[in-house]
């Protein structure tokens, strides 16, 4: 069983910068690939960023390369994410996920899908304005 808890959102202006963090209780935290998610207003769930067990693999959806980064320590059971050059189309609700214990799916393949399988935090929010 995995728990995870964000913060770290807020209100910010178009440019600035957040960042996210994840603590996880559970064992499995080391062992499991992590990843962030967002959903917004009237929008399904999509994918942002993921980090294989050790980090040694990242992912990025396209929307946010080069702006936004995806780190854990694996010591302190955290994952972060720091948004910078932050976008009004950034706005959205921001959820940790980690994979459900059946997932048997390739990081690539898991980081791509919000699957319901996920273990999942209660999400924040992030807003940007223009």
């Amino acid at each position: 069983q995995v728990q995870l808890v964000e913060s770290g959102g807020g209100s910010v202006q178009a440019g600035d910068s957040l960042r996210l963090s994840c603590a996880a209780s559970g064992r499995t935290f080391r062992s499991s690939a992590m990843g962030w998610f967002r959903q917004a207003p009237g929008k399904e769930r999509e994918s942002v960023a993921g980090i294989s067990s050790v980090g040694h693999m990242t992912y990025y959806a396209d929307s946010v390369k080069g702006r936004f980064t995806i780190t854990r320590d694996n010591a302190k059971n955290m994952l972060y994410l720091q948004m910078n050059s932050l976008k009004p189309e950034d706005t959205a609700v921001y959820y940790c996920a980690a994979p459900g214990p059946s997932s048997r799916l390739p990081f690539k393949l898991w980081v791509s899908l919000a699957s319901s399988d996920n273990y999942w935090g209660q999400g924040t929010q992030v807003t940007v304005s223009s």
